[in-house]
């Protein structure tokens, strides 16, 4: 399967954009605000919550920082304008942390005063390693000052567990993950269950200590075991959610929503769309098998 999987994706590296575009368009909400407004519309009215994301990340300049700042702070003013159930997401690279990190607090804190004035919140996503202790320092700093915020953890990193047990003594929010980037194994599980593993472990943690946890899969086992440990613990529906991306998995995410839980959709946007589809398949290549399935409308 992973011999299949790495085929499709080097297949669709090769594919013209206007191609690629006919694979993205299930997975990305759009080129422009607009669009994704209207996505995330549907999906509210199917009583389905979203978090919006301006695809791009790893910018050049400073020039680039502050222009998707804008956009996040235009994204928050439409969300309130056309009464959407819908936060944000960011991404920490996008808006300087490579740069220089008091320049990313800074704009990260605009973002966090607007949606605060709004009565919204904002998720900062966890990137590859080289970022995890800086995003994590970024958050507790925000933190600080913000309640608002929230923070992903990867169940893939060995790390993950020693970094909730932190967390959780300054109040975590989380969003938890299996993690998409390709790491070493020094420092990344590799074994399909050691990850599922490492990621009940660490949500068991989480709900021990109160915190509210975005449960973020695609994976059933994952799904169903959350289930027993949401029955088992007795956690309150007020202090978890279930989270997937935009186009994947749909059966499981109606399934989430007929059996009452709350489930919240990642809705990506934006001229990057070719990037972030590109990236999704090389950073986990089994996105391909996703995408296979979609198009010879193949469910197993």
């Amino acid at each position: 399967m992973k011999a299949i999987n790495n085929a499709i994706v080097g297949f669709v590296r090769i594919l013209p954009k206007s191609i690629v575009k006919i694979f993205a368009k299930k997975y990305v909400a759009g080129e422009n605000l607009e669009e994704a407004i209207n996505v995330v519309k549907v999906l509210n009215a199917k009583g389905i919550i979203a978090t919006m994301d301006v695809l791009g990340e790893s910018i050049q300049n400073k020039e680039e920082a502050i222009t998707a700042k804008d956009e996040y702070l235009e994204l928050l003013d439409a969300i309130e304008d056309h009464k959407l159930n819908s936060n944000v997401s960011i991404k920490p690279t996008q808006l300087g942390l490579g740069i220089d990190t008091e320049f990313c607090y800074n704009l990260v804190d605009e973002i966090l005063t607007k949606a605060k004035q709004l009565n919204n919140f904002v998720r900062i996503d966890m990137e590859d390693s080289p970022y995890t202790d800086k995003t994590i320092e970024l958050f507790l700093q925000l933190r600080e000052k913000h309640e608002n915020v929230g923070i992903v953890l990867q169940s893939y990193l060995r790390r993950t567990l020693d970094d909730v047990k932190m967390l959780n003594k300054k109040g975590g929010h989380y969003r938890l993950c299996k993690g998409i980037y390709v790491e070493p194994e020094e420092i990344a599980f590799k074994g399909k269950q050691e990850v599922r593993d490492n990621f009940m472990a660490s949500l068991k943690l989480m709900f021990e200590d109160g915190n509210y946890v975005g449960i973020a899969t695609h994976d059933k086992y994952l799904i169903d075991e959350s289930y027993k440990l949401i029955e088992e613990m007795k956690i309150p529906n007020e202090k978890f959610e279930f989270q997937m991306l935009y186009g994947v998995t749909e059966h499981l995410r109606d399934r989430i929503n007929k059996d009452g839980y709350k489930i919240r959709v990642y809705i990506p946007f934006g001229e990057h769309w070719y990037a972030y589809s590109i990236r999704r398949l090389q950073e986990n290549p089994a996105m391909a098998w996703h995408i296979t399935k979609s198009i010879f409308s193949f469910r197993k």
